[in-house]
């Protein structure tokens, strides 16, 4: 066997084993299907046009039930403190709650931070390939990424794969040294600059407490309670979001970690907080400059003197 294998014998097509084909045949699949593992832009696609399109008609000739429905809730916004980012932790599939401890923020470097939202799978891989580069970056020219080439390279993956299925929603948040930024990039391309975002289901519900209560010369308490009052209205209105509020902060000393909170305790805050305005609100002594709970959204009432006064004007005119 020795002279065999020096002379190159074991090597010739009759003295191969009868599964050596099907051998190399695997092994061939498992490098192109780990071909991510040596070059992590390098995915490889599923083995049909239009993924997107097709894999829902596949899915319904076969009779299986997947749902990729999916639902979050995060949030972003720029104030003269820096950059606040909060987001809850709930992951769904459909009507499944797979997770309450879904980590929705995730740290890139020491002074970047990005969101998830969309398929959990396409925001973590993406989001690690990123933090990654980020550390190359760092290794490399000895300084930090800048928060504009971190979100280029986030809409350049997604221009790559655009109609293979990828569902991605992220903001990106930094400081660097043009200052705080905030920049929402997604799966179909698109890269904008903003002071207020908020992305996933129950963003809708957020940005309304976020439109009424934001202003940029806040405190760091102010901002930090106007972010976690929008996720509990959030998470009180959409049944997709959920768990744990995690709350972060950004500013020229890089981010910080500010607060965990369950749902149920805020709603214990801010649910008392609400029934309380709505009687002040009732009886006329509503006096809150930012509007910022439910309770608070609503119209203030005024005495029945000042209402004569203001008609009694209006007809004078």
């Amino acid at each position: 066997m020795a002279l065999e294998s020096i002379c190159g014998v074991s090597r010739w097509p009759f003295m191969r084993r009868f599964d050596h084909v099907q051998t190399e045949w695997q092994l061939e699949q498992l490098r192109d299907g780990t071909s991510n593992f040596e070059n992590p832009y390098a995915l490889m696609a599923p083995p049909f046009e239009n993924p997107a399109l097709n894999l829902c008609k596949i899915v319904d000739h076969c009779g299986i039930q997947m749902d990729f429905a999916h639902g979050t809730t995060t949030l972003g916004f720029k104030y003269q403190g820096g950059v606040v980012l909060c987001a809850d932790s709930r992951a769904t599939s459909g009507q499944y709650i797979g997770s309450q401890t879904m980590k929705k923020i995730v740290e890139l470097n020491d002074y970047m931070l990005g969101t998830l939202a969309g398929g959990a799978a396409d925001c973590v891989y993406w989001d690690r390939v990123l933090a990654r580069d980020c550390r190359l970056h760092e290794l490399r020219f000895k300084r930090r990424m800048s928060v504009d080439a971190a979100a280029r390279m986030i809409v350049n993956i997604s221009a790559e794969y655009k109609g293979m299925g990828l569902v991605m929603g992220m903001m990106l948040a930094g400081y660097d040294d043009e200052g705080p930024k905030l920049i929402y990039v997604d799966s179909e391309g698109v890269r904008c600059h903003g002071n207020v975002f908020s992305v996933g289901s129950g963003s809708p519900y957020a940005l309304g407490v976020l439109d009424t209560g934001h202003r940029y010369m806040m405190t760091d308490q102010e901002a930090y309670d106007l972010a976690r009052r929008a996720i509990y209205h959030a998470t009180s209105k959409d049944a997709y979001s959920g768990g744990i509020v995690r709350l972060y902060h950004i500013n020229a000393q890089g981010w910080r970690n500010i607060s965990n909170t369950d749902c149920s305790e805020l709603h214990d805050v801010y649910c008392k907080d609400d029934n309380s305005c709505d009687s002040a609100c009732t009886s006329g002594g509503c006096h809150n400059e930012l509007p910022c709970s439910s309770g608070s959204q609503r119209p203030k009432v005024l005495p029945e003197n000042d209402v004569l006064a203001q008609v009694a004007a209006v007809t004078q005119e």
